[in-house]
């Protein structure tokens, strides 16, 4: 299981707080009024070297009829049993109330681990009435202060003894390539396309699909693990809490797997969702192919079809534009081998090693044409670059002043990494020290 925290509490205890400064975002809209969040949100984070992901769960109302009240339950319910820690906040404030019993009796039943969490603790008094939650026989009571930070590193320290220090090395060393994406873009039929069977449930209805699928992908040469963000699950179960269910996984996914074939819907185009799942696989430095389904389905198309629509893509992801697009009719198995093919070849990309001294004849005959500015009067060099001993690729620039490379510029050698140097479909990570 990958590393996912969940915030978990009953209305308005200040877990979007926490939630934006774990993943130091402003992403969780922050209110008085109870029951704000209702949308789920997600962010990545990092403490003591363990990178983790965030979730921001509504408040959990017990016995509640409201359907917000209910869908927000039913959510918190499954990110706890998505998650492999449990963050429990409560209001030392208000102290102990009903809502909170009834938060204690779901997560004594999870057998996660679960951190206890006294919110708004920001002076002495506050501190000694945060002991009256250890009733819960929940185990430490870890005061804090959402707002303010307070108490948060102690609390974040123990968090990351309980983290994996990185995900499990696959015993075989196969690739592991995982199809991901919106519900109800196709991905579990370009599954079943892949392996030629019907290994998984296809339905129109968006979200059908639930648990994780790995299969090991033996055909036409190629030999890898093909992940699949889906599962059996009756149609009668399907709801609206699957599309967060569906995010649960499509995380767990990613973070497991080395390439990403993002599946998006050629009739709706890249959405909002799609670009977000984007920036999650980019974050966790994992290989990516857009693959635009359902192309079969655009009227009036022509030879330009294919160009306007790869450049709203590439204008939609930037900076991050060089990503591979696949376009794909999964009824008809059109090019659905291409998007395998290319994946595997990103796969490589993402693992592959350039020489020190071509990487300096080539980046430093540019850096000569177009150097840094000045800042503060202070000029820059770039003395030497090398590439790091990472999994994927990471480029090092040893330089005079690099506290004063500026982000347009750390763009610009970014592009030049990638003009000069197969990295299509590979998130790539420069830094700057002192030489």
């Amino acid at each position: 299981m990958a590393n996912i925290v969940a915030i978990v509490g009953r209305p308005n205890v200040g877990k979007s707080t926490l939630f934006n400064r774990l993943t130091e975002s402003r992403t969780a809209i922050v209110d008085e009024q109870e029951g704000v969040t209702r949308d789920r949100h997600y962010g990545r984070a990092e403490w003591n070297g363990k990178e983790f992901i965030v979730i921001d769960t509504g408040g959990y109302v017990k016995d509640s009829q409201a359907s917000f009240d209910m869908a927000i339950k039913r959510q918190v319910k499954i990110a706890i049993e998505e998650c492999k820690v449990i963050l429990f906040m409560v209001d030392v404030i208000t102290g102990i109330t009903d809502l909170d019993e009834g938060v204690v009796d779901v997560l004594r039943r999870s057998k996660k681990k679960v951190f206890l969490v006294a919110n708004k603790v920001d002076n002495n008094l506050r501190e000694a009435d945060a002991a009256e939650f250890y009733s819960f026989g929940i185990g430490e009571v870890f005061s804090i202060s959402s707002l303010s930070g307070s108490g948060t590193g102690e609390l974040l320290d123990a968090v990351a003894l309980e983290l994996d220090e990185e995900k499990p090395e696959d015993t075989t060393g196969l690739p592991r390539i995982a199809v991901v994406g919106r519900p109800n873009v196709g991905k579990s039929s370009i599954v079943n396309a892949f392996l030629n069977t019907e290994r998984t449930i296809v339905s129109e209805i968006a979200g059908t699909t639930r648990d994780t699928i790995h299969t090991r992908y033996t055909a036409f040469g190629h030999d890898f693990i093909l992940i699949d963000t889906a599962g059996l699950r009756k149609k009668n179960k399907v709801d609206e809490d699957l599309e967060f269910y569906s995010t649960l996984r499509t995380l767990n996914a990613i973070e497991n797997s080395d390439v990403c074939l993002l599946m998006i819907d050629a009739t709706l185009g890249l959405e909002a969702q799609d670009l977000s799942i984007f920036n999650i696989i980019v974050k966790s430095k994992k290989g990516v192919v857009f693959v635009v389904n359902k192309w079969d389905l655009i009227p009036n198309k022509d030879g330009n079809s294919v160009n306007s629509y790869t450049t709203a893509i590439q204008e939609a992801t930037k900076p991050f534009n060089d990503v591979p697009i696949i376009f794909t009719a999964v009824p008809d198995k059109q090019r659905i081998l291409k998007a395998l093919e290319v994946a595997l070849e990103v796969n490589v990309r993402r693992t592959a090693s350039i020489k020190t001294s071509v990487l300096n004849e080539v980046m430093q005959e540019i850096i000569e044409r177009n150097p840094p500015s000045a800042v503060k009067g202070k000029l820059i060099k770039i003395k030497y670059i090398t590439q790091l001993p990472t999994k994927t690729p990471a480029f090092a620039f040893f330089c005079n002043h690099p506290k004063y490379i500026q982000e347009n510029y750390k763009r610009f050698l970014e592009n030049k990494l990638r003009e000069n140097f197969d990295l299509s479909g590979v998130p790539i990570s420069l830094f700057f020290r002192e030489k």
